[in-house]
């Protein structure tokens, strides 16, 4: 993987010129918001003011992902379209945001996962031992096998599954949302020409509530450093302590993320996943009712057992891009 200081929100791409528009609106459906035209006009707009106020940084905004945020129906008046400086300052916070939560996450990966042999970097613990011991701890929490990208929805969004049922009560609140963000950027810098948001799958099934830090933290993250990134979280089946949590949590998110939130029961699971899974029902994982066998690639104990950071996520990159080329080239 490349240097965090690479980072790119997606793929970038020439925004669609049809009707003379950046981006044409759509009505939207079942999982996806109705949208409005934007303009190549306003989207020159939106980079000039973007690119005075984050020079090096801007580059690293692709036209589709500004034309995603100045598309989507203002908070205040669903019937219009977001006012060009409301999307303007959105993406401004987004890139002020990252300055702090998100540039020197990858290299603390590497830290502990020498990108030649997967090893730690014994140095780094001379050098720095502050920093090699925030690189464990993230590296601790991908251990756990809880969050992984793996395959596509129907229409080519990569897909973060969580296994709730393998997050520890008493996380590392901090280390915990490092790596969830390091994940995010991972799905987004490869996600398909066109693609600016991404799927969330929760295997919700008799999981030990959630730490309310942990997901205050969450949400945090996902408001403010990932705003219209998620097109929908799946969660299932849901049982009565996540309707419970769900309860409190979904008052405190924003409008537009709580509808974003689909709790689904053990009865509607696979119909459900029948419907986002790029390969339907032969998508759909062992731990949630399908044939579809993710501890092969993600097992509880790690892949590299012997090694600080045991989770193989160079593997995860890997067949993440391979199902991205796949379904480009099809």
């Amino acid at each position: 993987m490349s240097e965090a200081d690479d980072f790119q929100d997606a793929v970038e791409s020439s925004a669609s010129t049809r009707n003379g528009l950046a981006l044409t609106g759509a009505e939207g459906g079942e999982n996806d918001e109705k949208t409005f035209d934007v303009s190549h006009e306003e989207l020159s707009l939106i980079r000039a003011k973007i690119s005075h106020a984050f020079p090096e940084d801007c580059k690293n905004v692709s036209d589709d992902y500004i034309c995603s945020v100045a598309s989507k129906p203002f908070s205040k008046d669903l019937t219009v379209r977001r006012p060009v400086e409301y999307s303007t300052d959105k993406i401004k916070d987004v890139m002020e945001w990252r300055k702090g939560n998100v540039l020197p996450l990858e290299p603390l990966l590497d830290m502990v996962s020498d990108p030649d042999t997967g090893k730690e970097n014994a140095q780094a613990m001379v050098d720095d031992t502050d920093r090699m011991t925030k690189a464990k701890a993230m590296a601790a929490c991908f251990n756990y096998g809880s969050m992984y990208w793996h395959g596509l929805d129907r229409s080519g969004r990569p897909i973060l599954w969580i296994r709730c049922g393998r997050l520890p009560w008493y996380p590392d609140v901090e280390a915990q949302v490092n790596m969830l963000i390091l994940l995010a950027d991972i799905g987004i810098k490869l996600m398909p020409e066109g693609t600016t948001d991404f799927v969330v799958v929760s295997d919700s099934n008799s999981p030990p509530p959630p730490h309310p830090q942990y997901m205050i933290n969450v949400l945090s993250a996902l408001s403010k450093g990932f705003p219209d990134r998620l097109n929908v979280l799946v969660s299932c089946p849901v049982g009565t302590i996540i309707q419970m949590v769900m309860k409190v949590l979904l008052p405190l998110m924003p409008g537009r993320l709580a509808s974003k939130i689909l709790l689904v029961t053990e009865e509607e699971t696979k119909a459900e996943l029948d419907q986002v899974l790029m390969n339907g029902v032969n998508d759909i994982p062992d731990f949630l009712g399908g044939t579809c066998n993710h501890d092969v690639f993600y097992p509880s104990e790690g892949t590299f057992p012997e090694r600080t950071l045991k989770f193989d996520h160079r593997g995860m990159i890997r067949r993440l891009e391979k199902a991205l080329k796949d379904f480009s080239e099809s």
